[in-house]
């Protein structure tokens, strides 16, 4: 990428406590937050990095109130008029739009892509070519989602299912969206793979903010009123923010507009993953191949794991010596106030756990 796309303006959703991947992520300090792929950059950091070549500095970053000064200090290019910070969560579409409402009011032609803070993305590249068709297609009215490969029959994911090719100049893969689908259980996600038809819905978004304004005020006028007013008086914040609806913009604009023919799809060449939870956080991260670890990934310091004849992944961020025997792909994550030991196949189980540590009164280590 060799100029930001004219026009163009990114918004990062930072927000989420990463509940699958406690003990690491906490609601004090989320996963975007941290290095999870041992490159020195955080994942808000990393989004940032992908993001800037495509944006420059038109980035707009919301997260909740008590980590608006973590994101200021690991992202010093940002304009601190562009760090909106939410005084409680209230799912994608309320960040979203206010986010939106303020960049409309900048620019009112402005084409928005919203991406989340705490995914990994490969092959940096394609990812750019993508979100290039997709602004493409974005400024002839249409609400443009990213659809990824699906690598698997995967029950944790929304679906999209493509419809007919779309000619639009400089977007040779756009398709319709002839639907959204929720999260499949095991057997409808294997038909769905096997028809070739589907994609994952990573929550990608691309559209014209005035656009998604419309869109909203559809189907909830009062958010999108809500919304503007926020971004042109920041000072009723505190007042307006509570009253809007909670909810997803997949459900709030995706689906409906998907159902009205207002929804395209640019299908995914890169590499994408959400790191849901520590069975992906693994699979993300090589084995050691040699050394005291040998045949364990590890996200930290390797030279305080020590395996033998095991598998699996070790982050080690207490100082503490790790040691492994004969254990075949578990986890073990090692922090200061807290250990985790779980199989990769249990992973999606942390949650519960989660809820059971409050539950004995553990509260603060959430």
């Amino acid at each position: 990428m060799n100029a930001p796309l004219d026009g163009f303006w990114a918004i990062v959703p930072a927000g989420g406590a990463g509940t699958r991947l406690w003990p690491l992520s906490r609601r004090r300090r989320p996963k975007f937050l941290h290095d999870l792929t041992g490159t020195g950059r955080t994942l808000l950091q990393a989004t940032w990095d992908r993001l800037s070549p495509l944006a420059g500095e038109r980035v707009v970053v919301v997260t909740g109130a008590a980590h608006a000064a973590a994101v200021a200090e690991q992202l010093p290019g940002l304009e601190s008029g562009l760090l909106l910070a939410e005084p409680s969560p209230r799912d994608s579409m309320p960040a979203i739009a206010w986010a939106a409402a303020v960049v409309a009011a900048r620019d009112p032609e402005a084409v928005i892509g919203s991406f989340a803070a705490d995914h990994v993305i490969t092959a940096v590249e394609a990812f750019h070519a993508a979100v290039a068709e997709a602004v493409a297609v974005a400024r002839t009215g249409r609400l443009v989602t990213l659809g990824i490969t699906p690598t698997s029959a995967s029950s944790a994911f929304g679906y999209i299912r493509e419809g007919m090719p779309l000619a639009v100049a400089g977007a040779p893969s756009a398709r319709a969206v002839a639907e959204f689908v929720e999260k499949p259980d095991p057997q409808t996600a294997a038909r769905y793979l096997q028809t070739g038809e589907y994609r994952w819905n990573a929550g990608m978004f691309v559209v014209q903010a005035r656009v998604l304004l419309e869109l909203l005020r559809q189907g909830h006028p009062g958010l999108a009123a809500g919304a503007e007013r926020v971004a042109a008086d920041p000072g009723a914040l505190d007042e307006v923010w509570p009253t809007l609806t909670k909810i997803a913009i997949d459900h709030a604009v995706a689906e409906p507009a998907a159902a009205a023919g207002q929804v395209a799809v640019v299908p995914a060449t890169f590499g994408w993953d959400d790191i849901g939870d520590v069975d992906s956080l693994a699979g993300l991260l090589p084995a050691q191949a040699d050394g005291s670890a040998a045949g364990v990934a590890v996200l930290g310091d390797a030279g305080r794991v020590v395996a033998l004849d095991s598998t699996g992944l070790v982050v080690a961020e207490s100082g503490r010596v790790v040691t492994l025997v004969g254990c075949a792909d578990l986890v073990v994550v090692d922090t200061p106030d807290a250990v985790l030991v779980v199989p990769r196949s249990r992973a999606q189980d942390v949650k519960g756990l989660v809820d059971q540590l409050t539950a004995a009164g553990h509260d603060a280590l959430r």
